[in-house]
């Protein structure tokens, strides 16, 4: 199977999504450009954080009578599992996200009116 190299990535394609949508919904709720900035920032800064978090790296160190099918099934399944992790992971991670930035906005916007 071939790699596909896909541009923009994924991660750029998920936060310009992400960033579309957040001040589509906070214009639409009257939300003034300072507002929309800080929300946008805190949000791509923390997404970014979290896209780099999932990106993991470690190794396995196989034993010599291990054959290349088997060292092949092996690297497909732990693909295959850190994969559904990642995916597990990745759906909670972003609900928090959205709740952090939530309750950055709020506070923003509590010490902006005081």
């Amino acid at each position: 199977m071939a790699d596909i190299l896909e541009f923009p990535s994924r991660q750029a394609q998920g936060l310009a999504f992400l960033e579309r949508e957040l001040r589509a919904l906070l214009t639409a709720r009257g939300a003034d450009e300072r507002l929309i900035e800080f929300a946008v920032s805190q949000l791509t800064g923390t997404y970014t954080k979290l896209s780099k978090s999932e990106q993991y790296d470690f190794s396995v160190e196989l034993p010599a009578s291990v054959s290349p099918a088997e060292r092949d099934q092996l690297y497909r399944q732990i693909n295959a599992g850190l994969e559904g992790i990642r995916r597990e992971n990745h759906a909670l991670m972003v609900e928090l996200v959205a709740r952090l930035v939530l309750a950055e906005l709020r506070l923003f916007q509590h010490e902006r009116s005081e």
